[in-house]
């Protein structure tokens, strides 16, 4: 009888069991001999999406995919099983293949705790944990699971080492389902794990394809945003940087504006955070952030604020935001000049750099007579 096999594992072009899972930018997997016949004959999309891809696209291996085929299909079946430590006697915490192959759900605290350890310390461990298929499964299910803070503290730890080990790693945890997790300790977690959590998803963001995908999940810049609005110190600080990276991606900007993120940040702008400055000067580069950030109160005075007594970076940011919302809105430009921002820039032309060329901007945008 033949065996019913998880669509998953099937190619989406050749519709057979995947014997050399690969992931293709648009973040679906292929069969690489498929996916290399569709473009070898002059396709350039996404046979799925549409999408249009690059001209030399990359083909990413899904080692989480291709462990669980093995896993499922056995011996026979023609793909490449992890090697297995074939040393008898040996205890799981000092043997790393019977350590991962020992982990369950829930896992035992000092199992996890050896695996943060050795993810930390082993490029050849990480790589070990992202072809186990069973033990990323493990991991990823405790980092999202806060009825056990502490286990899901441990389990966010060694997802971001594993988010740390290059591009595939990122793509394929992402495909893995991370993300969810991630949302969760967001939303449900100790400070600690809301803010491991964050820089986790600044890691996986790094990677153009995952800051779509990330920004496409229903709850993640939602609840990164409630951190921003509810969290302290360190938490907030790494979700501000999540969204600045997330925002470099246009179509996210949108989804941060509609999460009501432009008060919460001018309210952090003028409590120091500059990340806070940086996130608004990227909503400024979109007409409805910048129609968002008319309606804060106290903007133009937090930028001013800014001006006088914030670092070179802090000063350089929100002169282009000051710039950007000034170019476009008569409105903001009046607001400008009569917090004394004229007087601010008089001060700054006098240096030299990138600053004293802003703030020469920004007065050319406040004195141009045709707004009169």
């Amino acid at each position: 009888m033949e065996m019913d096999y998880p669509d998953d594992f099937r190619c989406p072009i050749s519709l057979e069991v995947m014997t050399d899972p690969v992931i293709l930018s648009s973040g679906h997997t292929f069969d690489r001999a498929s996916i290399q016949r569709w473009l070898d004959s002059g396709n350039q999309t996404c046979p799925v999406t549409k999408m249009l891809l690059p001209r030399q696209p990359s083909l990413i291996p899904n080692h989480a995919l291709r462990s669980l085929i093995s896993t499922f299909v056995g011996p026979t079946g023609g793909t490449k099983h992890v090697k297995q430590s074939n040393r008898r006697g040996s205890s799981p915490a000092a043997d790393p293949d019977a350590l991962l192959a020992s982990l369950t759900f829930p896992a035992d605290a000092r199992s996890l705790d050896r695996v943060r350890d050795l993810a930390k310390e082993s490029p050849y461990f990480r790589d070990l944990v992202l072809e186990s298929g069973a033990a990323s499964s493990v991991v990823i299910r405790h980092a999202g699971f806060a009825d056990w803070p502490e286990l899901q503290e441990t389990a966010l730890m060694i997802v971001l080492e594993l988010s740390l080990h290059g591009d595939d790693a990122k793509v394929g945890l992402v495909a893995d389902g991370v993300v969810d997790r991630l949302v969760t300790a967001l939303r449900n977690g100790t400070p600690g794990c809301q803010a491991l959590a964050a820089t986790t998803l600044t890691s996986l963001a790094m990677l153009q394809v995952n800051k779509c995908t990330i920004g496409a999940h229903p709850s993640a810049i939602a609840e990164l945003v409630e951190v921003l609005r509810n969290g302290k110190g360190r938490e907030r600080r790494e979700a501000a940087t999540a969204l600045y990276v997330l925002c470099s991606f246009p179509e996210n900007r949108l989804r941060v504006v509609r999460s009501g993120a432009a008060p919460v940040l001018v309210e952090l702008a003028g409590y120091g955070v500059e990340r806070a400055i940086e996130v608004l000067e990227l909503l400024g580069k979109y007409r409805g952030g910048r129609e968002e950030m008319e309606r804060v109160d106290g903007l133009v005075r937090v930028l001013a604020s800014v001006l006088r007594k914030g670092s070179a970076r802090g000063v350089g940011d929100a002169l282009l935001l000051l710039n950007l919302l000034c170019t476009h809105s008569t409105k903001m430009r009046s607001e400008t000049i009569e917090e004394g921002v004229l007087d601010i820039c008089q001060g700054l032309v006098e240096g030299s750099g990138k600053i004293a060329k802003n703030a020469c901007m920004l007065m050319d945008t406040l004195q141009d007579r045709a707004w009169d």
